[in-house]
């Protein structure tokens, strides 16, 4: 945007913020509080009476979850996009670099048929695939909880286990370290490789680096978000293999470009 286009549109900015201003005056001099009405009457963390969320200031919490009550979040860890994490009877304790997905949802028990109290203990480093359900158990540190997986109360996964998507966990089952439990009920189903107990760890640091590109863009101010939209207007459409032909070389702007640790990879070309 040249020095032209910026200085419209900061005139049209200020017009507008103008006309806003003297709207809200009209409306306090007619009575009327219309203007101070939320669109949306969601809060991301709320409390519950004396209960109130715990969130450390690195981590992640969208804006469309939802962190009620007695729930602690550590360092680094994300909660991702319709997410519930319920700690109104309960305790919700979730570890540093954990990443729990767009619409799991976490809760506790105050008591159930066994007279036990579990509150839900999800350690660190662990993922949780989307729409899971955890409710009054227990995650160690480095498990991997597939899409969709439902754990019940009094369930132990042990650290470097893997639930696999869709499972159900009855009640009171632990799943030993290094193993991988499916189906309905989940049951047994081999042993974990290597290769995939090491990939655990780098799940839940992939999730860690991409809450940060989506907390930064969740924090930008309205008018940094109308200017982006404009240079995405124009390199829109824009060949790289034919503008290399031609010889022109463009520079993608800094504000569209995505970070090294989150940019997909380019495939390499094998040379004969």
């Amino acid at each position: 945007m040249g020095t032209l286009g910026r200085a419209f549109y900061s005139v049209g900015f200020w017009i507008r913020e103008t006309g806003q201003a003297l709207d809200r005056l009209g409306c306090r001099l007619q009575g009327k509080n219309c203007f101070r009405e939320q669109l949306s009457r969601h809060r991301t963390l709320m409390n519950v009476f004396d209960k109130a969320p715990i969130v450390d200031k690195e981590a992640f919490v969208a804006p469309s979850a939802s962190v009620i009550g007695n729930v602690q979040i550590g360092r680094g860890s994300s909660i991702w996009y319709g997410c519930v994490l319920r700690g109104d009877v309960n305790t919700v304790t979730v570890g540093s670099g954990t990443n729990i997905q767009d619409n799991s949802l976490v809760h506790v028990a105050k008591s159930n048929l066994s007279g036990k109290v579990p509150a839900t203990t999800i350690g660190d480093n662990v993922t949780i695939g989307h729409c899971a359900v955890l409710h009054g158990c227990t995650v160690e540190d480095e498990a991997f909880i597939g899409m969709g997986a439902t754990l019940l109360d009094g369930v132990v996964v042990e650290n470097h286990a893997l639930v696999a998507a869709g499972a159900l966990v009855r009640q009171n089952t632990r799943i030993p370290s290094g193993e991988i439990w499916g189906g309905n009920p989940a049951r047994f189903l081999r042993k974990l490789k290597s290769e995939e107990i090491d990939f655990i760890p780098k799940s839940a640091e992939n999730y860690s680096n991409l809450a940060k590109v989506h907390a930064a863009e969740n924090a930008k101010p309205l008018n940094a978000i109308e200017f982006e939209k404009v240079l995405r207007k124009r390199h829109a459409g824009k060949d790289e293999e034919y503008d290399s032909v031609l010889g022109i070389v463009r520079e993608t702007p800094p504000e569209l470009k995505l970070p090294n640790n989150i940019a997909a990879e380019k495939p390499s070309v094998l040379k004969t």
